[in-house]
C-alpha cells in the first residue's frame, strides 16, 4: 500500500481522524506493516503493550475475559497502548491471511508532541469518553439498586 493509501485507512479510524491529515501522514510514514497468516497471534493477554494496530486487510478475534470480537479493516486494536505503557488485557488472533499497520506508542507520542492542537483534540475525546462511561456506569448501578 502508498502512504496516500495509509493515511486514507488512518482517517477511518475515529480516534486517529481527530489528529487530522499531516499528524496522520507522519504515523504512516513512520508505522510497519505486518503480515499474518490464519491462527498467527498479534499479541496476547500479558504481553508488554508498546503499540496499537490497526487492521489493513483480514480479521482478527479479540479475547478478553471469556468474551470476544471479531474485527476487520479500519479497526484500531490495543488504542490504550498508544498513550500509556501496559500489560496487554487481552489477545488478538488472525482468523485469515491479515495485515495490519503497526503504529509504536513512541511514534504517536512524538506526533502529539509536534502537533498540539491534535493532542488537544485526542485529549477532549479521551474525556469526553471517560464521562460518558462514568455516567453509564452510574445509570447502570442505579437501575440495579431498583
Amino acid at each position: 500500500m502508498s502512504i496516500d493509501d495509509d493515511v486514507a485507512l488512518l482517517e477511518r479510524v475515529p480516534t486517529l481522524r481527530l489528529l487530522g491529515e499531516s499528524s496522520l501522514r507522519m504515523l504512516a510514514i513512520g508505522s510497519e506493516q505486518r503480515n499474518f497468516d490464519q491462527g498467527d497471534l498479534l499479541f496476547s493477554v500479558g504481553d508488554d503493550a508498546d503499540a496499537g494496530y490497526v487492521v489493513q486487510r483480514g480479521a482478527f478475534r479479540v479475547e478478553e475475559g471469556g468474551a470476544e470480537i471479531v474485527v476487520g479493516p479500519g479497526a484500531l486494536i490495543g488504542e490504550l497502548a498508544l498513550i500509556v505503557a501496559m500489560k496487554r488485557p487481552s489477545s488478538a488472533i488472525a482468523l485469515e491471511r491479515a495485515s495490519v499497520i503497526r503504529v509504536a506508542r513512541s511514534l504517536f507520542q512524538r506526533v502529539l508532541e509536534s502537533d498540539p492542537a491534535a493532542a488537544r483534540r485526542l485529549r477532549d475525546e479521551l474525556a469526553l469518553r471517560t464521562s460518558q462511561l462514568a455516567s453509564d456506569i452510574l445509570m447502570a448501578g442505579a437501575k440495579l439498586s431498583t
